[in-house]
């Protein structure tokens, strides 16, 4: 994936699911525990399938593999045919999901399946309610990772921050990510956050950044924005739209 450019992940279907998912998760956001966790763990299965089927067998990718199995392992008295993980207890499960995430995220740091590890855990931590090691673990992504995973990673970052309340923080790596789409979060991605962010800050610009969006002809671009609009205050959504800038008259 990393030999892979810009132009030709354009269409790729992977970066499409990426935002799909992240488009689900602003429309169902009262589903998503902590502002992120259940949906970035989609991501992160989505990504690290993705990364397995399309790469060469080698320690990394069968390492991330059987991570990736010990997640989806069954819980009960009884395993299921065809050679499926199975657990006793669903406390058995976490425990067993989280050492081989940890071991995953320590021993390839700075690779694309650490990243994903690193991730995958920031994702759990998140939903239990430990933002503190939920911003650890975004962390260590976003300064070590690949730049396609590293991406995904200030995105969560950023929804931990908010959820912290440190706002400013967020609004910087936002406001960094609209300026410097990626394969994996794009401009339209990122700007829906960052109004996601500023609906209760600054409802002003949220409306700014989402109007255009809202009325695009890409629905999971639209739904998003509309989204977000809906959370605008009543009077912010009733002012009207900022007129388009006239065209210069190169005539005169």
């Amino acid at each position: 994936m990393d030999k892979m450019t810009r132009k030709d992940l354009k269409h790729d279907k992977f970066a499409e699911e990426v935002f799909d998912i992240f488009t689900w998760a602003s429309l169902h956001r009262d589903k998503v525990i902590r502002l992120g966790g259940l949906a970035l763990l989609v991501i992160l299965a989505a990504v690290g399938f993705y990364v397995y089927s399309n790469s060469q067998a080698t320690a990394r990718q069968e390492a991330l593999a059987q991570a990736l199995r010990t997640g989806d392992a069954t819980v009960g008295p009884t395993a299921q045919a065809g050679g499926v993980l199975n657990f006793g207890t669903q406390d058995e499960k976490d425990k067993a999901v989280a050492k081989a995430y940890s071991d995953l995220a320590a021993k390839y740091s700075g690779k694309q399946e650490g990243a994903i590890a690193s991730m995958h855990l920031a994702g759990m931590a998140a939903d239990k309610g430990n933002l503190a090691e939920a911003e650890k673990r975004y962390k260590e992504a976003a300064d070590n990772a690949p730049e396609a995973y590293a991406a995904l990673a200030r995105l969560g970052l950023a929804k931990v921050y908010a959820a912290q309340g440190k706002n400013a923080e967020a609004e910087k790596l936002l406001r960094a990510a609209v300026a410097n789409p990626t394969t994996t979060v794009s401009k339209e991605q990122a700007s829906i956050a960052l109004a996601q962010v500023l609906v209760k800050t600054n409802p002003m610009e949220a409306k700014k950044i989402v109007e255009p969006l809202r009325i695009s002809e890409r629905t999971p671009v639209s739904s998003a924005a509309a989204s977000v609009f809906l959370a605008l205050p009543d009077d912010i959504k009733r002012l009207p739209a900022e007129a388009p800038p006239k065209p210069v008259d190169s005539k005169k």
